[in-house]
């Protein structure tokens, strides 16, 4: 039969209206027993090894990389397989996270008493306060829901994305207080686009040696203009004698030029040229170049090196090609 338009709505609505209140529910559990929690890991000499059955195992896994990847570093272990050799990734320096949202998981609560043996912190996050794995935790953290989203009260619905808050409220506290940085968390994801705006510096992206455009002062206008098209920047460096650049010549110092009727046959490029030009140290983050070049509204940068002769030259074509931008 078709599906009846105002009736899939309104139980889509019906679920987020749930689910909202669920975590909203988690604010006023943001006590003493999440400080402590907290403090557990922050002092964790080891990893956070966080587990879960089923659904919220999915959760699990999920908080173990959201909690790895802000600097708390932590992997998943499935609780079956821990009865059955894996709980040898579990050492006494490392702090368990364990989910259940009834807190009577038999995988789990069979090695409760192992992990308690080797001296490791348990931190159970359950929907049943006064359940076996809350009772045995050092610290538990109540996620318990109202109902779920699912009209049979049976899908985990609102019970794990109330477990999936209080995971992410576990990791951007811990990552505040460690200073975890943007820097940080690139370092981390050096294949995203994150990693390359803050970890690619200019002398990565920029053109160097035989590919750098430069002229000297008393060259011809016209040589100016063949070196712009040599190297295809869109500008050229003037450089003297020592390799100092004095000077920049780009595609806007062309236009005034003819704006104001300059005879470009008869011109040198140090009667034109744009004296210093921007420029940028060759250590520099490329996103600093870019943020230079918006600020200033301009397309290219010299780069110079500690003696301050230039060594490089990139524009904003480069910043694309390299994902900065």
């Amino acid at each position: 039969m078709s599906p009846n338009a105002d009736e899939l709505r309104r139980s889509a609505v019906s679920v987020i209206k749930i689910e909202n209140e669920a975590v909203r529910a988690l604010e006023a559990r943001i006590d003493d027993d999440f400080v402590r929690a907290c403090t557990y890991l922050l002092a964790c000499e080891g990893r956070i090894v966080v587990t879960g059955m089923g659904k919220s195992g999915h959760i699990a896994n999920k908080i173990a990389a959201t909690l790895a990847s802000t600097g708390s570093p932590a992997f998943f272990v499935h609780p079956g397989e821990a009865s059955h050799g894996d709980l040898g990734m579990i050492t006494p320096n490392d702090v368990v996270l364990a989910l259940s949202n009834s807190g009577e998981t038999s995988e789990i609560v069979t090695i409760v008493p192992l992990i308690k043996r080797m001296g490791a912190p348990l931190i159970s996050m359950t929907g049943k306060p006064t359940s076996t794995l809350a009772r045995e935790a050092n610290v538990s953290l109540d996620v318990s829901v109202a109902k779920e989203a699912c009209p049979l009260d049976l899908a985990p619905t609102a019970s794990t994305t109330a477990a999936l808050v209080m995971g992410d409220a576990l990791a951007i506290a811990l990552l505040e207080a460690r200073g975890f940085t943007a820097e940080d968390f690139a370092l981390s994801h050096p294949g995203g686009s994150l990693g390359r705006r803050l970890l690619l510096h200019v002398y990565d992206i920029m053109h160097k040696g035989e590919r750098i455009p430069a002229v000297h002062p008393d060259a011809p206008l016209r040589d100016a203009l063949m070196e712009m098209t040599a190297k295809g920047l869109g500008m050229t460096a003037v450089v003297d004698d020592h390799g100092h650049a004095v000077g920049v010549f780009t595609d806007g110092d062309l236009r005034r030029c003819l704006d104001r009727g300059v005879d470009v046959r008869a011109a040198t490029v140090a009667d034109v040229m744009t004296p210093g030009g921007k420029r940028i140290a060759p250590d520099r983050l490329a996103v600093e170049a870019l943020n230079l070049m918006e600020q200033k509204k301009i397309n290219a940068l010299l780069v110079i090196d500690a003696n301050d002769r230039l060594c490089g030259a990139l524009n904003m074509h480069d910043l694309l090609r390299a994902g900065v931008v």
